[in-house]
């Protein structure tokens, strides 16, 4: 994509020399063969998979039968259908069934991109899905690959929203390592067909995404090329369901030309007489009213809707603090001219601070100032999306369960019980979230709804309201088209922080009256723990639901009450039969005292099933959560032994969309003989950047204590902070841990904040990363590792919470054999 060039940095014109595009994903660490990344797992290992990418040559030879990691990548979750009323949106600006809003997003480098989520909880995990309409997974390089797919979480997340997904095809300018052979590879010809666009069909419906971003901008070309661009789109759309968006770059000519708009030299991409080229064409950045005007004309002209053009928007770099000609796309109470295509959303994340201060940059990118669709009022241009585009809902069908789920978490609940303390993403057990973010009215104080990270039912997270309750407040979540039975039930799960009167209603609007809400009382709680309340709406049977919302009232100075899931259901909690075949792919050991697996099974024959979960049973009859999936493949990235047991035994269980869960199916893991792991960094020789003073010293680090006072700790103030240890030897690590300065009992502010861990097998070899943390708050930190190495490197970047500059370590472990 253009990036104009004032806005050319030093780190853009380096990316240059190293092959990458202007306005690429983030690089990879490391730049792996083309396609290397659907060849990277021999079969039967029980290595990390990865999400595909391929040069055009390359994706010619993928095949799913042979691809380790295809079975990985798969979504199971198909596209819902979503609708809008316009009577329950919330800004009284947005308007129905005009623009809509494509959205660009980098979930991760085209390289090395996890295929099911990972254990680092700090994580994109988008949660506005209702404002947009098509996501495309934004991605590829010149080094790494130009056919990026997208990973099977996004693919889950958005489809459960009803949001359609593409990958991308990135042609990148010479100037950024673009080939013109490239293009000419993807567009080849064999008799009547297009080789690349057979695979482009094929991994879309193999993996269940919708279609694909086409970006190519390598000059070269020529007229020639062109027509043969557009013949393969029509092609490959004659395979089956996949669809095309075109991006605004090259020209019917083969030029390289952004017209910025709909012209009659890049029309025919969009539509050539009769015939139907692509579903949707993105327009490059520099629009302008005039154009964006004769572009609506032309494409009526064309037997096209205006709202298949995105007129594209930049906010990488500002957020939402881009200036945007907002009246010439979506002018005030006049119908909107195009739809919107925003180039990289994630800004909200990306310069964010940590977890609280992302949410709070989404809620005022999507959301508008207030954090209150209803009220986008501000002196800034930026109102927020909510104010142009009103809310879809996907939730058309029963059952509907939510347990507020936001893709991630510091730990894994189920049925309100910790069954992992382990932090975690993974966007394919992200519930569908709140249509209104937030939506609260009050006669009086209005209390503060928040997805909240400290609790959960289900997952990591629960719903919280908080605040001063002195009047009536109704707090509107879910917009629904949920048919109500003789037997449909409302169960909601709440947690009080004393037992006593909830003061809390659950609130139901039909569509005979949809912004009329009728509520049912929760009553009082018997206990401080997980309480379901399970309501009988027989006496509403033929109507309805519109809405689904919370009513609290009466007087409360602190209130604060948690929300662990609201669920719609006929009948009884329906369960899934179990899944059968547990099988273990394929296990590589990490260290002497952990694996990590690839699992498989036959899906459940019966029943509807929301996710599969897999357990390590303990020897004391607990069970330890390792990961989910909607798939019937899973990876867990650590299983660790314990004690000397010479076997693992594993539990797959279904749980289904009403969350009931079936018995398990199972499967062992055995364990080499012997194996033991011991801290190989205790009392070895240490060095650092600098040290506060005589008594803390680098050897601080490791000399296995922390309770030694304010002294048992390596500080320093020096401008770059590192510290190195010597192993003494070339040692299998399993993990590394590093214990802050509140371990040792001192202020959890000068926790340190952001740092990475490095390690090296020689003096001559380079330093590769292992592990980087930013926004930290823990006391003590642990890294998987997974590799062999002699020396230790902890790099600090941002020593603490505040403005003190000192680091403060108490000990680093690297515990392995």
């Amino acid at each position: 994509m253009r990036r104009h060039l004032p806005l050319l940095t030093l780190a853009a014109l380096l990316a240059a020399l190293l092959g990458l595009a202007p306005l690429t994903p983030p690089a990879a660490h490391a730049a792996p063969a083309p396609g290397a990344a659907s060849e990277a797992a021999p079969a039967g290992a029980g290595d990390q998979p990865y999400a595909s990418y391929w040069h055009p040559n390359t994706i010619l030879n993928w095949d799913p039968a042979t691809d380790p990691d295809a079975r990985f990548n798969r979504s199971r979750v198909p596209l819902r259908p979503r609708f809008t009323d316009p009577a329950l949106k919330a800004n009284a600006n947005a308007r129905a069934g005009e623009g809509k809003i494509a959205s660009l997003v980098s979930f991760g480098p085209t390289s090395n991109n996890p295929s099911q989520g990972s254990t680092n909880p700090h994580y994109y995990a988008f949660g506005h899905w209702q404002y947009i309409d098509k996501l495309v997974f934004w991605g590829g390089s010149a080094s790494e690959g130009l056919i990026l797919a997208p990973n099977a979480t996004v693919i889950d997340a958005a489809h459960r929203n009803g949001v359609k997904v593409y990958g991308t095809v990135f042609f990148p300018p010479t100037a950024y390592g673009g080939q013109i052979q490239w293009v000419r590879d993807f567009a080849q010809k064999s008799g009547s067909t297009y080789p690349v666009a057979d695979k482009l069909a094929q991994v879309a419906q193999y993996y269940g995404f919708d279609g694909w971003f086409i970006n190519q901008e390598t000059a070269g070309g020529d007229a020639a090329l062109a027509t043969e661009l557009r013949n393969e789109m029509r092609y490959a759309r004659s395979l089956g369901p996949v669809e095309f968006m075109w991006y605004d770059a090259m020209t019917e000519s083969g030029a390289v030309s952004w017209q910025d708009s709909l012209t009659s030299a890049n029309d025919s991409f969009l539509q050539e007489g009769a015939q139907r080229t692509s579903d949707s064409m993105f327009l490059d950045f520099g629009w302008s009213a005039s154009g964006l005007s004769s572009s609506r004309t032309l494409a009526r002209g064309l037997g096209r809707s205006e709202y298949e053009l995105f007129a594209g928007i930049d906010t990488e770099a500002n957020g939402s603090n881009t200036s945007v000609p907002w009246a010439s796309v979506f002018p005030a109470g006049q119908p909107h001219v195009t739809s919107l295509g925003i180039y990289r959303p994630e800004w909200t994340f990306t310069s964010s601070s940590g977890r609280a201060d992302s949410h709070a940059r989404e809620a005022r990118y999507w959301d508008g100032a207030n954090a209150d669709p209803s009220n986008t009022t501000t002196t800034s241009a930026w109102k927020g999306l909510a104010h142009y585009v009103p809310e879809s809902s996907a939730i058309t069908a029963k059952p509907f369960v939510t347990s507020f789920g936001a893709g991630q978490g510091d730990f894994y609940h189920s049925g309100g019980v910790r069954v992992s303390s382990t932090g975690w993403n993974n966007l394919s057990l992200q519930d569908v979230p709140p249509t209104y973010r937030w939506l609260v009215t009050s006669t009086g104080s209005k209390l503060t709804p928040s997805i909240d990270f400290a609790d959960a039912y289900e997952g990591g997270s629960s719903l919280r309201l908080t605040g001063t309750l002195d009047a009536v407040n109704t707090v509107r979540l879910y917009q629904t088209k949920l048919p109500v039975a003789a037997d449909t039930k409302l169960s909601v799960v709440l947690k009080t922080p004393a037992a006593g009167p909830t003061r809390l209603k659950a609130a139901v609007s039909f569509t005979d009256a949809p912004t009329a809400f009728t509520t049912l009382d929760l009553g009082s709680t018997t206990t401080t723990g997980w309480e379901r309340r399970t309501l009988d709406l027989s006496a509403f049977a033929g109507r309805t639901i519109a809405q689904i919302g919370l009513e609290a009232a009466g007087s409360v100075p602190s209130y604060d009450i948690r929300v662990g899931q609201l669920a719609v259901h006929d009948g009884a909690v329906d369960s899934a039969a179990a899944p059968t075949g547990v099988t273990v792919l394929g296990a590589t050991d990490t260290s002497a005292t952990a694996k990590s697996l690839r699992l498989a099974w036959t899906p459940s024959v019966s029943g509807s099933v929301h996710h599969y979960e897999v357990y390590r049973r303990n020897a004391d009859s607990s069970r330890t959560f390792l990961g989910a999936t909607p798939n019937d493949a899973l990876f867990v990235p650590r299983l660790d032994r314990a004690g000397t047991e010479t076997s693992t035994t594993l539990d797959v269980e279904a749980v289904s969309t009403e969350y009931g869960r079936s018995p398990a199916a199972t499967t062992t893991v055995a364990w080499s003989p012997g194996g033991t792991e011991s801290n190989l960094a205790l009392g070895r020789p240490a060095t650092a950047s600098g040290q506060c003073n005589a008594n803390e010293t680098p050897a601080k680090a490791v000399n296995g204590t922390v309770s030694g006072g304010t002294t048992d700790k390596w500080c320093t103030t020096t401008s770059a902070k590192w510290l190195e240890v010597d192993l003494g030897a070339v040692r299998s690590l399993d993990r590394l841990v590093v214990k802050h300065a509140a371990a040792g009992g001192e202020n959890a502010a000068w926790n340190t904040r952001d740092f990475t861990l490095q390690v090296r097998g020689s003096t001559a070899d380079p330093w590769t990363t292992v592990a980087t943390a930013t926004g930290n708050t823990a006391a003590s930190t642990t890294h998987p590792v997974g590799r062999t190495a002699r020396y230790v490197r902890l790099d600090i970047t941002r020593p603490t919470q505040t403005t003190d500059p000192a680091a403060r370590i108490y000990e680093v472990e690297a515990w392995g054999s």
